[in-house]
């Protein structure tokens, strides 16, 4: 599976925020995206995903892609969580074979154990994060996007994060849009200015 970025623009705003950008990521691939605020991350995800429409270019699936649009587990910007439903439940929603004691497992690899079952609502800010993270690594996918997953984490917990990411990752391509590298091994990347 490859994703083919080719010449992409896109305006917000009367902004040219994206121009000609070609990208491809293929499986296996694992990619950081980065740029200063504003400098199109989210926007060129959200146009990978098909959210956006972009103003010239387009996207293809190469491949024996069995979709007509890219199959992600995503971690949005905002959490996009269920506020009453636990860390657990939320995990288990987007996999009708797994229930929330199996989501459990995976959440406490990150999380003290005493707040997967909790309501997300309850949770602070980086374990809100997590619970998104494992979340997007339990959809049955075909690459991980992400917009600023590590955002609140610390050194010792972003390494742990990623790692985690990697190896429940499988052969799936990753993409990690946030503004800096610091924190993470060398990665291929692609900037945005």
């Amino acid at each position: 599976m490859t994703i083919e970025v080719e010449n992409v623009s896109f305006t917000s705003e009367g902004r040219n925020v994206l121009k000609n950008i070609s990208w491809e990521v293929s499986s296996d691939d694992v990619w950081l995206l980065t740029g200063d605020a504003g400098s199109g991350k989210t926007a060129l995800l959200s146009i990978m995903l098909g959210i956006l429409k972009p103003d010239n270019g387009r996207v293809r699936l190469l491949g024996d892609y069995k979709y007509d649009r890219v199959n992600a587990g995503v971690v949005f910007q905002e959490d996009r969580l269920f506020e009453d439903m636990s860390a657990a439940e939320n995990v288990a929603i987007v996999r009708d074979v797994t229930s929330p004691a199996v989501a459990a497992e995976d959440l406490v690899k990150l999380m003290p154990s005493e707040l997967v079952n909790v309501p997300v609502r309850e949770l602070d800010p980086v374990n809100r994060r997590i619970t998104a993270i494992v979340r997007a690594t339990s959809v049955p996918s075909d690459i991980l996007m992400m917009d600023e997953p590590f955002r609140g984490m610390g050194d010792d917990l972003r390494k742990k994060v990623f790692t985690f990411i990697k190896e429940v990752a499988g052969h799936k391509g990753i993409i990690i849009a946030q503004r800096f590298a610091e924190g993470l091994p060398p990665l291929r990347t692609l900037k945005l200015s």
